[in-house]
């Protein structure tokens, strides 16, 4: 499997077996349904998602089947995973892990290759094997070519200095 970390389980919630996941995961509608897989653990072990709340910054999911805290106890801190292919995107939506291994180019110029991808709560950074780093946001990136594996980068000033 491909497992792609999403956030991390902080805490129970209640005694009827709700958790509270810490998660800046950016696309939660497609992940927080009835029926999606999650994977829990150093183990990865399966849990299915019931149901799904918000409340304050947490993330509040129940798993099916399992509605007592001492079943989900053991859980607390424990990082939260899912299958990458399981994730289904919009046409054109991409995750920005998914372009490691991109090259980026500005003015037909190669800057460097994406080699990581920071998760900082105002949106995902780009960092480049030469340890440029690139908001990844509509304003820095102009195109992305998945047939290419290349980035498009405006030339935002200040950028590369």
């Amino acid at each position: 499997m491909n497992y792609l970390y999403i956030g991390k389980l902080v805490n129970t919630h209640g005694i009827k077996g709700e958790v509270r996941l810490l998660s800046s995961f950016r696309h939660k509608q497609k992940i927080f349904i009835p029926g999606f897989k999650l994977f829990i653990g150093k183990d990865k072990r399966e849990y299915e998602v019931e149901s799904y709340r918000k409340h304050k910054n947490f993330d509040m999911i129940v798993f099916k089947g399992i509605y007592d805290i001492n079943l989900v106890e053991h859980l607390k801190g424990s990082n939260v995973y899912i299958n990458r292919p399981s994730l289904v995107l919009e046409k054109n939506d991409l995750l920005a892990v998914d372009l490691i291994g991109f090259n980026v180019i500005i003015n037909d110029k190669f800057i460097g290759e994406i080699k990581e991808v920071l998760d900082t709560p105002a949106n995902e950074v780009l960092v480049l094997d030469n340890k440029v780093m690139i908001p990844y946001v509509k304003a820095f990136i102009n195109k992305v070519d998945t047939s290419k594996k290349e980035v498009l980068v405006n030339d935002v000033k200040g950028l590369l200095s």
